[in-house]
């Protein structure tokens, strides 16, 4: 029991990432796949930031009552995935709104419809 609870954030990790894919395979409308996308790419941010804590480690600041040091590189990779999520995130809603607006709809399956009914 106790090292299930000890590995709660991988857990957590595997929850998240089968929510975020649940949400992306069985909806049809594109915003929420988006949403299912961001909640993908939540998963992957946290199983990073797991993987990286050490027990007992400190910022890796030099001194002589330091022994172990954390990696810091994995917290910077996750900070500019933030921002390139947020971008791709920005781009994948404007092009939604570029796609209503031709369209007339955000949905999948309608999408396919006209593609269909025009070729």
């Amino acid at each position: 029991m106790e090292t299930v609870l000890g590995l709660f954030n991988f857990w957590a990790v595997v929850v998240l990432m089968m929510a975020g894919f649940y949400i992306v395979i069985a909806h049809e409308n594109l915003i929420k796949k988006v949403v299912g996308l961001n909640v993908f790419q939540v998963a992957v941010f946290v199983f990073f930031i797991s993987m990286s804590k050490v027990d007992g480690g400190t910022a890796p600041i030099l001194g002589e009552q330091f022994s172990v040091y954390g990696n810091p590189l994995p917290h910077v990779l996750i900070l500019t995935a933030i921002v390139v999520g947020i971008a791709t995130t920005a781009l994948g809603l404007a092009m939604i709104v570029r796609i209503r607006d031709s369209f007339d709809t955000i949905e999948d399956d309608e999408l396919f419809a006209l593609e269909e009914a025009d070729g």
